[in-house]
């Protein structure tokens, strides 16, 4: 990918980002690590090009097949909540999408690793994470209700679908110590963090939430 277009210009470019930023650290985001990657991260890059002069506004944005980019907003929250149990090796995240939220994590943990259901979006989101040279990024086309089974246990799990109710794979994939941040509910939708402490499973509710739901099965 040319600089030109990782560095953007005009509605794209970095003082666009800054301002972004700006805005999140008036919205109460104050881990300035995940600031840092938020105004690094090119956002623009992970939406079609005719919504790119939309980027940077704090809102979510379509990417086909009925999925969102999340607002920035809410993924430097659910990242800053992730990270503040310390710092993360591994993290599964439940639905690549665009692939922008994968982008945020990766210069924060360790290891990503990242699933996704809808085959077109995951093909898109891996071309430009390659693109990108994120390297320590593991993606794989599954249902996110089934998790990453033999890549866990997770210290850090992030799910971008509002499932009903918290599968219990996913529950299961949770390190000793380790950290869920995920969306739960119907219409009604309310960001959790869910925390392991050895059988125990703690559960904190945060904010209200607005995600796409959680389903079942592959789309090839």
């Amino acid at each position: 990918m040319n600089e030109h277009l990782l560095s953007g210009i005009g509605m794209t470019s970095q003082r666009t980002r800054n301002r972004l930023v700006q805005r999140l650290r008036q919205s109460g985001i104050e881990d300035e690590q995940v600031l840092m990657v938020m105004a690094n991260t090119p956002r623009h890059v992970f939406v079609d090009e005719a919504l790119a002069h939309r980027a940077y506004e704090d809102t979510a944005l379509p990417i086909g097949h009925g999925q969102t980019i999340s607002q920035p907003y809410t993924v430097a929250r659910m990242t800053e909540v992730l990270m503040q149990g310390g710092p993360l090796r591994k993290v599964l995240e439940i639905g690549t999408g665009s692939g922008y939220q994968t982008a945020v994590l990766s210069p924060l943990v360790d290891k990503v690793y990242s699933v996704e259901r809808i085959a077109p979006l995951q093909k898109r989101a891996q071309q430009r994470l390659r693109q990108l040279q994120l390297r320590n990024i593991s993606l794989k086309l599954s249902d996110g209700s089934w998790g990453w089974p033999e890549a866990g246990p997770f210290d850090g799990i992030l799910a971008a679908a509002a499932p009903e109710v918290i599968p219990q794979a996913l529950l299961d994939q949770l390190a000793d110590g380790g950290r869920m941040v995920i969306p739960v509910g119907g219409e009604q939708q309310t960001l959790m963090l869910i925390t392991r402490d050895g059988d125990n499973i703690e559960r904190q509710a945060l904010e209200s939430v607005n995600f796409v739901p959680f389903l079942p099965g592959l789309l090839r």
